[in-house]
């Protein structure tokens, strides 16, 4: 996509979140479904290509651009991201770094323009941040592999039609080195999804179990053509999907930054509005001071991404600070809001709710934490 159509396509996202699903927010916690009318007005407006090449069909926007679309989608609520995301990012991502052409032609044209939702099979009950632990086993079997195992928590699973799994096909040394990727079409005999969870937030964005039975899948489905470079694969997705969830965050800081100024002059207590108390302007000034500064960090961090360099380092701080600045903005929010911050109809408390996933998945803030400790440490030693 050429730079001089983003502000377009800004503006145009700008357009769709104001008018058609902020007015919505209410109803898609209540119903936890996000109604389908809006679900095709995001594939008309290409959402689902927007990482995806020019080539296969997608807008190919690069990490920056991404970036500040997504901004703008973190000014609702996250189950509407949610509904594109996974296709943007962790599901399709894998194709898109390390897939081969035929992979790449087969799947990412039908991503891009919605026709496929696309989820990302990683966390198991016994493997969460812990990735290169998983059980989940590929057995090859002539010119097929046979998958058993359970993963857990996969957001968009039952709205998926392919998923990118991560699969042990080996036992190594390292057991990171044993880890295979593969692409596993939803209707594969022997795939089976649970019912989607009872969550604290994110209502309209469904996470469920997928389990593999027998489930027998070709073996020119291995991401990439070779065994042992799933968990390469996946570290690589995470990069870009940490650096998305951490500009999302930005942008949902920036909306509650607005709705508690609204708030401060609208609200009157001892006779004048609460905006004139200086210790609610104390919150307000922390929480617009912190989402400077993370969407400082979020946009340096996609700027160098762009440039071809390795960003492990960045993205984890940007996701790490992201998502716990959005956290203290929420509840500093509620406590703006007082009596009213805790009551649904005002819409604060859902937020306080939603942005709690942020610092959980995509890796916890605590792994984030040694993540960056990592990086830094190898800097020093090299």
């Amino acid at each position: 996509m050429a730079s001089e159509a983003l502000p377009e396509l800004l503006e145009a996202v700008r357009r769709f979140v104001d008018r058609r699903l902020i007015p919505l927010e209410a109803q898609v916690d209540e119903a936890d479904e996000v109604p389908d009318d809006v679900v095709g007005d995001m594939k008309a407006l290409g959402l689902f290509g927007l990482s995806i090449p020019e080539e296969y069909g997608g807008l190919g926007l690069g990490m920056e651009d991404e970036a500040r679309v997504a901004m703008e989608f973190g000014r609702t609520s996250p189950a509407f991201r949610s509904v594109f995301g996974s296709t943007v990012g962790i599901g399709s991502q894998g194709i898109v770094m390390d897939g081969t052409e035929a992979q790449k032609r087969a799947y990412l044209p039908r991503l891009a323009s919605g026709e496929l939702v696309s989820s990302f099979c990683l966390t198991e009950p016994e493997a969460g941040s812990d990735a290169a632990s998983l059980r989940t086993r590929a057995r090859r079997d002539g010119d097929t592999y046979v998958l058993d195992g359970t993963k857990r928590f996969i957001t968009n699973a039952d709205k998926a039609d392919v998923f990118t799994v991560m699969a042990r096909t080996a036992d190594t040394p390292k057991p990171a080195d044993g880890v295979t990727a593969f692409i596993v079409e939803a209707a594969t005999p022997g795939l089976t999804i649970g019912r989607p969870e009872r969550k604290m937030g994110q209502r309209g964005a469904h996470v469920c179990d997928v389990v593999f039975d027998g489930c027998r899948i070709p073996a020119d489905h291995v991401i990439g053509g070779a065994e042992g470079r799933g968990f390469r694969t996946a570290m690589k997705v995470l990069d870009r999907g940490r650096l998305h969830i951490a500009a999302v965050c930005v942008g949902t800081a920036g909306r509650l930054v607005d709705e508690m100024r609204r708030y401060a002059l609208e609200r009157r207590q001892f006779g004048k509005p609460i905006a004139d108390f200086q210790l609610v302007q104390a919150m307000i000034a922390d929480s617009e001071t912190e989402r400077h500064a993370a969407r400082a960090l979020v946009l340096e961090a996609a700027r160098q991404r762009d440039t071809g360099a390795s960003v492990t380092k960045e993205a984890a701080m940007a996701k790490y600070f992201a998502s716990e600045v959005v956290g203290r903005v929420a509840d500093r929010a509620v406590q703006v809001f007082g009596g009213a911050g805790y009551i649904a109809d005002y819409g604060i408390e859902r937020f306080y709710r939603d942005v709690r996933l942020f610092r959980l998945y995509e890796g916890t803030s605590q792994i984030q934490q040694l993540v960056i400790a990592r990086e830094v440490l190898k800097d020093e030693t090299e």
